[in-house]
């Protein structure tokens, strides 16, 4: 009697399994969230007190939904481990930080923006300026830099840069 108890119990376990496998596979592209990594990240010196920043990334939507762009933020995790956040650059004034300062090289990707739409299974190269109110030392002093992705349904996706300890 215990042997066919433990046999039944054993494949009512397996079929218990089966099917939370099965609910997995099935959500499996549900879950709405960017991932990414930052291609080219570049510093800049504005004055003595404030920085600027601008970072090439990539990133792809794995979900089967699509992703809107509410909301973009630029954080630098200092060598604390606190986060300050950056201020955004408008796309028009990209164009100009470009022209004036050469230095920067050229643009290699368009801004991310609001309301960008990320199709499902798309993958995109964006880039993002910020300027940060701290000196440029404290900039390459940083732990990383991250880029905070908001959703319009509330989804938010962080890309952070792989930064070796010292360079």
């Amino acid at each position: 009697m215990e042997k066919q108890f433990l046999k039944y119990a054993g494949i009512g376990l397996l079929l218990v399994l089966i099917g939370i496998a099965a609910i997995f596979y099935v959500q499996r592209g549900a879950h709405i969230e960017l991932q990414g990594s930052m291609l080219k990240v570049r510093t800049l010196p504005i004055d003595a007190a404030s920085s600027a920043v601008v970072i090439d990334f990539r990133f792809l939507n794995p979900a089967n939904y699509p992703f809107i762009v509410r909301k973009v933020d630029v954080y630098l995790e200092d060598e604390q481990g606190t986060d300050v956040e950056g201020t955004s650059v408008a796309d028009a004034d990209v164009k100009r930080l470009f022209d004036y300062y050469p230095i920067l090289g050229q643009k290699f990707n368009p801004s991310l923006l609001i309301r960008t739409k990320v199709a499902a299974h798309q993958a995109m190269d964006r880039m993002i300026a910020a300027r940060f109110e701290l000196p440029h030392r404290d900039l390459d002093a940083r732990k990383r830099f991250k880029i905070r992705i908001e959703d319009v349904d509330g989804a938010i996706s962080e890309i952070v840069e792989a930064r070796s300890e010292r360079r």
